[in-house]
């Protein structure tokens, strides 16, 4: 057994209180993926309902605007979820991209595939639970966040949460997740840099 299923059977075990042994049918149905840098993961207007859990590397969510900008929604990184609300909760086309920032290994399941396990393994539909309770929670997070907290602070908790990844990914997009400009975010580093040595 592998380790990065050894890992994601422990991590459904402490959130969804899934024991090791009882996984083993649903690994059966799971795949590897591997995604090159800036490879394309799920695209606007995409159906499918794929699961997916981060092995290595970045996923980046986001969406063209009409004049052409992108909007980062979200960073997805090791040992987490990434999926297309639209398609698993909605079962509407995504209206995001989800792209890779850095080579990516997944282990990916159809979702679908899940929802026809569940009818003779009702023992898994902790899981599902799961995972559409931490894609609601993950959607709330990112809008309470906008509501209550200042850009600078959304900053020092994504230090806090993956201090690495400033240095992994781009600050354009780091900025645009934050909801303002590149210049903007260095003018926060510059305030926290002058306040260290404060």
């Amino acid at each position: 057994m592998s380790a990065s299923i050894t890992t994601l059977q422990q991590l459904l075990f402490d959130l969804a209180g899934v024991l090791p042994a009882d996984t083993a049918p649903l690994f059966a149905m799971t795949r590897q993926r591997k995604l090159e840098a800036n490879e394309t993961y799920i695209r606007e207007g995409d159906t499918e309902r794929r699961l997916a859990f981060i092995e290595q590397g970045i996923m980046r969510a986001y969406i063209i605007k009409h004049n052409g900008d992108e909007a980062t929604l979200f960073l997805r990184w090791e040992k987490q979820f990434i999926a297309s609300h639209d398609t698993i909760i909605h079962r509407k086309p995504s209206r995001f991209i989800y792209r890779a920032l850095e080579p990516v290994s997944l282990m990916e399941i159809d979702y679908d595939v899940l929802e026809e396990v569940l009818k003779t393994h009702p023992e898994y539909e902790p899981l599902r639970n799961f995972f559409l309770m931490r894609m609601l929670s993950e959607s709330l997070n990112i809008m309470e966040a906008f509501v209550t907290l200042s850009p600078e602070e959304r900053y020092r908790n994504l230090l806090t949460e993956r201090f690495d990844l400033v240095n992994r990914v781009p600050d354009k997009y780091i900025a645009s997740m934050l909801g303002i400009t590149p210049v903007s975010l260095s003018r926060i580093r510059k305030r926290m840099l002058d306040k260290g040595k404060g």
